[in-house]
C-alpha cells in the first residue's frame, strides 16, 4: 500500500514507526532511556510526534494504538484495505482544506499588518518611499560607486519580520553574501541600485517586492512585509 498521510511518509513507514512507538507508549514514564532500544524508540517518537504536531494531524490515540496492536498481534483489522485507503484519502483532504484555510487567514492578517506598518513607518523622519512602495532609510552613506542591475555585489545583511523575528543574517554566518543585483527579490534589486559602496540602509519591503503570496519556507509567511538592514561592501 503506497498511500501517503504526511509528506515523505508512506503508510508502511508509519506502521513501522508506530510499532516502535507502541512499546514506548506502553512503557510510559518508566521507559528505559539508558538502553539503545529505549533511546532509539524515544528519539523516533519525538520526531514522529513533532511531525504529526506540525502537520496538525487529528489523532484518536486509542484508535491509533488499537490499529497498531491489531497488526502486531496478528488480529483481523477492523477496516478493510479499501476502507483504510479511503480513511487516509479523507485525512489527506482534511489536512489540505485545513492548511488552505489557515494559509488564507495568515495571508490576510499579514497583508493588513504589513500595510499598517508601512503607513506608520513611511511617516518617520528620514524614511523615503519610492514609487514602487519600497521604503528605505540611510543609516550610513558611503562614497563608493553604485551598482547596476547586471553587477554582482557583496553585502552583509540582517532580515526580520515586522514583529522583530529574525529569519536570516549574514552577520550570524560570519561571511557576506555575494549575488547578482538582478538575482534577488525586487525590493533588494531596487534598493541596491540606490546605494553606493560603503552605505548601510534599512529597508522595509512590501510583500509584492519580496516573496508575495507564496512566502518562503516556514519563516516567511504569505504576503509578509520584510525589514532588512543591508550594508553594501563591494561591487565584484
Amino acid at each position: 500500500m503506497k498511500n501517503r498521510i504526511l509528506p515523505g511518509l508512506t503508510v508502511a513507514c508509519v506502521t513501522v514507526v508506530a510499532a516502535i512507538l507502541l512499546g514506548a507508549c506502553n512503557a510510559g514514564s518508566s521507559a528505559d532511556l539508558d538502553s539503545f532500544e529505549g533511546r532509539a524508540s524515544y528519539a523516533i517518537g519525538v520526531n514522529f510526534g513533532t511531525s504529526l504536531k506540525q502537520d496538525n494531524v487529528p489523532l484518536d490515540m486509542d484508535a491509533f494504538i488499537k490499529g497498531i496492536s491489531d497488526i502486531l498481534e496478528e488480529r483481523e483489522p477492523q477496516l478493510t484495505n479499501e476502507e483504510v485507503g479511503q480513511a487516509l484519502q479523507e485525512l489527506t483532504q482534511h489536512l489540505q482544506e485545513t492548511r488552505a484555510q489557515q494559509f488564507g487567514e495568515l495571508s490576510q492578517q499579514n497583508t493588513e499588518e504589513g500595510q499598517a506598518y508601512l503607513e506608520e513607518n513611511g511617516q518617520r523622519d528620514g524614511v523615503t518611499t519610492t514609487e514602487t512602495g519600497l521604503q528605505y532609510e540611510v543609516i550610513t552613506q558611503g562614497n563608493g560607486p553604485t551598482p547596476t542591475a547586471t553587477d554582482r555585489v557583496s553585502v552583509h545583511y540582517r532580515g526580520t519580520l515586522i514583529d522583530g523575528t529574525e529569519f536570516d543574517s549574514s552577520y550570524e554566518r560570519g561571511e557576506p553574501a555575494t549575488f547578482p543585483v538582478n538575482g534577488v527579490i525586487g525590493g533588494w534589486t531596487e534598493a541596491l541600485q540606490l546605494m553606493s559602496v560603503g552605505s548601510k540602509y534599512r529597508l522595509v519591503i512590501p510583500s509584492d517586492l519580496a516573496y508575495g503570496e507564496r512566502g518562503s519556507g516556514r519563516s516567511i509567511g504569505p504576503n509578509a512585509t520584510l525589514i532588512f538592514e543591508v550594508e553594501l561592501l563591494e561591487i565584484n
